[in-house]
């Protein structure tokens, strides 16, 4: 298996990944779309999330395809983002159709960055807007690291960022999606090894390898900002162009949180919202066993997570006002 074309999710078939942020602000959305419907479920692993209408996204309820997915910054306040971009979508006559009325389905997820040194004191809530942005930004290529919701992201020893990356199986594309803020590391204490090092695809983030030290543990809390207050999140997309159900996509999601247990130590914490979304655009029948060929594409969901959060935490770029030093900055061995 070799990454796809541009090693990001937008190499699965249909796929576009807009962004938007606010310098001032150090935050920022991420938002995922099609130009057709999409079938999608969710999983929620971590203590602490903050999400909007995934109820839609379990298997037996009635809708059983999405406009968009939302990842944003802000914590509660950035889940009006969706907002935007649901109203983005209603003027192009796209969602449900409830008599005359379009009614985008739009399911969201944030993370929390509001302590993480930029201005929150805005007088109106600027995430409706930032979401319409990246709507409207959506293409098949964006940037990485300090961009879209992983603008403001923290670590728990650097700065965190947006990551993405893709696996082609045959004709069938995996890719993942991440905003990276977790509570705890990505790398074992004082080193700069990625813990997802053994899944590196082309020196992707450093290629420097696994730890050669053995045993050592991983750096959590290490954040200048109290345990007591943080509140953090990893929030994750993994996307396939096979065609799966409803309940297939929520497997996948199930499977791709191994990724992130692979990548950042601890996690699933009650601090975190620890969350992905699965998406299938349908380009491809599956042609083997669908237990088989669902295991198969879950397990290379998980890799590719477990990458995408190393590629955005590498990716991250050093900015006036930082709490914390990009893994760049870092000089540990």
């Amino acid at each position: 298996m070799l990454s796809a074309d541009q090693n990001l999710i937008t190499d699965v078939r249909g796929v576009l990944v807009g962004n938007a942020a606010s310098p001032t602000l150090k935050s920022g959305v991420t938002v995922l779309t099609s130009d057709a419907p999409f079938t999608a479920s969710v999983s929620v692993m971590g203590g602490a999330p903050g999400t909007r209408e995934t109820d839609l996204l379990a298997p037996d309820k009635l809708v059983d395809r999405v406009d968009a997915l939302v990842l944003s910054g802000g914590s509660a306040f950035g889940l009006e983002a969706c907002g935007g971009v649901s109203e983005a979508l209603r003027r192009e006559g796209r969602g449900f159709q409830a008599g005359t009325m379009s009614v985008p389905i739009v399911p969201g997820a944030i993370l929390f960055d509001l302590m993480n040194g930029g201005d929150k004191g805005w007088s109106q809530n600027p995430y409706r807007d930032l979401g319409e942005a990246a709507y409207r930004n959506a293409a098949a290529t964006f940037d990485l690291g300090t961009a879209g919701a992983g603008y403001g992201a923290l670590t728990g020893t650097v700065k965190g960022g947006l990551g993405s990356t893709s696996v082609r199986i045959g004709e069938i594309t995996v890719g993942a999606l991440v905003a990276v803020n977790p509570v705890g590391s990505v790398t074992p204490e004082n080193s700069r090894h990625f813990w997802a090092a053994p899944f590196e695809q082309n020196g992707e983030f450093g290629a420097l390898g696994p730890d050669p030290v053995a045993g050592r543990s991983g750096a959590p809390f290490g954040h200048k900002i109290s345990p007591l207050e943080q509140k953090n999140t990893t929030i994750a997309i993994v996307a396939t162009d096979a065609k799966l159900t409803k309940a297939e996509c929520y497997r996948l999601s199930v499977a791709a949180h191994d990724g992130i247990a692979r990548a950042i130590v601890p996690a699933h914490t009650p601090f975190d919202g620890d969350l992905v979304f699965a998406a299938s655009t349908g380009h491809f029948d599956l042609t083997e066993d669908r237990a088989t060929a669902l295991a198969h594409i879950g397990a290379v969901a998980a890799t590719c997570l477990a990458r995408a959060i190393a590629r955005g935490v590498y990716s991250a770029q050093a900015e006036a006002g930082d709490l914390l030093p990009t893994w760049s900055e870092t000089s540990a061995t």
